[in-house]
C-alpha cells in the first residue's frame, strides 16, 4: 500500500493504493493529458462513497472500457500478484 499526499479541487489529503492502482491511474491520466491531480478531482466529483474505494472503481472501469493498453494491464495484475 502506497500513502501519497494530492489535492484534489484545491484541498490536499491522502490516497492510500496498491501500487498497481497508482500506475493505472498514471497511465489514464497520461493518455487523457492531464494531471493525476486533476484525474483524481474529476473521480472525487463523480463518487459516492470512499475516495479510495471509488478510485479502484473508476480504474476498473478504464480496464474494461479498454483504455489501459495491454501492458499497463499486465504490469497491473502482475503488480496485484506480487502483493498479495
Amino acid at each position: 500500500m502506497i500513502k501519497r499526499s494530492v489535492r484534489i479541487a484545491g484541498h490536499a489529503t491522502s490516497v492510500s493504493l496498491e501500487p498497481a492502482f497508482w500506475e493505472a491511474l498514471g497511465e489514464l491520466a497520461a493518455r487523457r493529458r492531464i494531471s493525476l491531480n486533476a484525474l483524481l478531482s474529476a473521480i472525487d466529483a463523480e463518487r459516492g462513497g470512499n475516495l479510495s474505494s471509488a478510485i479502484r472503481l473508476f480504474v476498473l472501469a478504464s480496464c474494461r472500457r479498454g483504455e489501459l493498453g495491454a501492458a499497463g494491464v499486465e504490469a497491473a495484475v502482475s503488480r496485484g500478484r506480487e502483493a498479495s
